[in-house]
């Protein structure tokens, strides 16, 4: 087993999953701290928690049980995955989860890098930008939960975490991962445990992951672990092929009927939402409902969904929270966390009807919507399958028919809900048009 990865939500598990399994190494997704005495084959196995926005204390004591199975199945480098646009609180909980994992593995450096600059994530001298905006300029600083005021990761790091910060710079990596390598010792002799490193191109991210992939212990996005995968793969040609083909198989979307559900605020789900209700019947949620009972309306909803036409050619329905900016910000003024953690709820509960009632496929928009989403489902793991877009795979779960796809709340294209759809679905579609 090469890589243990340690995924503080349901999406960055996929998102990373993917990108192993599309660059050489045979990967498999837990859901949750598998028990003691649980077994994988493979290169690769990525732990996901819902671990992102709860307290930094259960956050650290769900990850050091997952580094503890980790450990135990003879992973020889643990990869701490979360956002790539560091989706953080100012006290945690990258930085507490850091710390806590680097005492537990007895190192003293780390490296810092959730770039992903196929979804325009890139960071140029210690700053992280989503596509030509700084982090704090983009749509990040509206996010619900985890609302990003600032683009440093160097200051980001600083705040939340025990150590101290450096960074190794677009002119160091294009010297080589020997370069990358030196830089990092020299900052270790300066004293700093936080190495965040530069990059703006996926060549750069080639050669971070040849730099870092003896190291004990990384932090980052699915771009570094790609690189990674790409380094440790690189000593058997024809394995990238042979493994994408494998993983359209184990993990290829199953027959039968589906659902879309979207709790993302993010800019882009927004457009792919306003895209989809074109094409598919849509529930609009109502919070108000799901605060006075979440529960009775999750059901609500999933009868409604269940009620709606299915066959060949017809899309599946969409159940939507998304909202815009300014109807998110008066609701949070309105009813603050409560809002999230009801909406949550009522999405979990008609997940659990909704498979109750036949539905196979499951295509979710966000993080926390994936997370309630795949724990109602109480799936153990997933075997992982194609790209839809980057960063998004279809998974199949290992214990019964179902498949998803979990995306994050920025990643895909406008037209994302619908690439999910069977291709008699997109063909009708495209004949209607």
């Amino acid at each position: 087993m090469q890589i243990g990865v340690i995924a503080d939500d349901f999406t960055g598990a996929t998102d990373i999953a993917g990108f192993l399994v599309a660059n050489g190494l045979a990967t498999t997704q837990m859901i949750g701290v598998p028990a003691a005495g649980t077994q994988v084959e493979g290169d690769a196995v990525v732990v996901s928690l819902k671990s992102r926005s709860n307290p930094a204390e259960e956050a650290i004591a769900d990850s050091l049980a997952a580094l503890e199975w980790l450990q135990s199945i003879g992973c020889r480098q643990i990869f701490q995955k979360y956002c790539s646009t560091f989706d953080s609180t100012a006290k945690g909980n990258i930085g507490p989860v850091a710390d806590a994992l680097m005492a537990a593995l007895g190192t003293d450096i780390t490296v810092i890098c959730p770039a992903l600059p196929v979804n325009g994530r890139s960071i140029y001298k210690g700053y992280l930008f989503v596509g030509d905006e700084l982090l704090e300029e983009s749509g990040m600083k509206n996010h619900p939960i985890t609302p990003m005021t600032d683009s440093n990761l160097m200051r980001l790091m600083d705040g939340q975490s025990k150590g101290r910060s450096g960074v190794v710079t677009v002119s160091t990596i294009e010297q080589g991962a020997e370069a990358v390598k030196a830089r990092i010792e020299r900052l270790r002799g300066e004293g700093v445990s936080y190495v965040v490193l530069d990059a703006v191109t996926d060549a750069h991210l080639d050669v971070l992951g040849a730099a870092v992939a003896d190291m004990a212990f990384v932090t980052g996005g699915s771009g570094l672990g790609a690189g990674i995968a790409r380094a440790v793969a690189s000593d058997a040609p024809g394995r990238i092929e042979e493994l994408g083909r494998a993983a359209a198989e184990a993990g290829a979307p199953l027959p039968g009927r589906g659902v879309v559900i979207s709790g993302s605020c993010s800019v882009m789900t927004n457009k792919q939402v306003a895209a989809y209700r074109k094409l598919a019947p849509a529930f609009d949620v109502d919070v108000e409902r799901c605060l006075a009972d979440a529960e009775g309306y999750g059901a609500e909803m999933a009868a409604w969904a269940l009620e709606q036409p299915h066959g060949a050619g017809i899309p599946a329905p969409l159940i939507t929270a998304t909202a815009s900016p300014e109807v998110l910000k008066a609701v949070q003024a309105k009813h603050g966390s409560a809002a999230s953690e009801a909406v949550e709820q009522a999405f979990a509960a008609a997940t659990r009807s909704l498979a109750e009632g036949g539905i196979t496929r499951f295509v979710v928009a966000g993080g926390e919507t994936s997370g309630s989403v795949t724990q109602a489902l109480a799936v153990k793991g997933f075997a992982i399958g194609p790209q839809i877009a980057p960063g998004v795979p279809w998974v199949r779960a290992t214990d019964r028919p179902l498949s998803l796809a979990l995306k994050s709340g920025n990643f895909g294209a406008e037209g994302f809900f619908l690439d999910c759809q069977p291709e008699d679905v997109r063909a009708a579609l495209e004949v209607r048009a």
